[in-house]
């Protein structure tokens, strides 16, 4: 008996090192983006946070703002613009009513985070790289593909309105 429970323990820590030593976003060496070739950065779900959303209207979700080290540290120190090598990354989910938060509240308040939508998207700040464009490139990936290049066209002329902010919608909510 203690014999098959040491060998249970070993092929769990086993499979836990095999699963921990592949990358997070499980697309890391994926095909990258039209027009500015960006990819999935690995172990992107790793980064800090830097904000929170819930956008109305079309978009109609809840979103999650991440920074890598460089995004995280600009931030801080509110530094604009944005040095070369920082990435800032958006996930987005449906927002559904939470049936066991309202029963537990009393009343219906609650919602969280449901299927995900609108994919993920990436801004990667290379200043001569990216010139035309702000010193960004942008990406949106649906399933770990990259989105069509009509998607990719209408990044930049969005971020546009938003230049004096060095391009970026987002503050930081530290």
């Amino acid at each position: 008996m203690r014999r098959i429970a040491l060998l249970l323990v070993a092929v769990v820590t086993l499979a836990g090192v095999v699963v921990s030593m592949a990358p997070s976003s499980g697309h890391a060496d994926g095909e990258a983006a039209p027009i500015f070739g960006v990819k999935i950065p690995p172990r992107y779900r790793d980064w800090r946070l830097i904000s929170v959303a819930h956008e109305e209207g079309n978009l109609n979700d809840l979103r999650a703002i991440l920074g890598n080290d460089v995004a995280i540290k600009a931030y801080r120190e509110g530094k604009r613009p944005f040095p070369d090598g920082a990435i800032i990354a958006r996930l987005a989910w449906s927002y559904v009513p939470s049936e066991e938060n309202n029963k537990a509240f009393g009343r219906p308040q609650s919602f969280v985070a449901g299927p995900p939508t609108n994919g993920v998207q990436f801004m990667v700040k290379d200043s001569r790289k990216y010139a035309s464009t702000g010193g960004w490139g942008f990406a949106q990936f649906n399933d770990g593909k990259p989105a069509d290049e009509a998607v990719h066209n209408t990044c930049f002329s969005c971020h546009e309105r938003v230049k004096d902010r060095d391009f970026v919608f987002t503050h930081y909510a530290p």
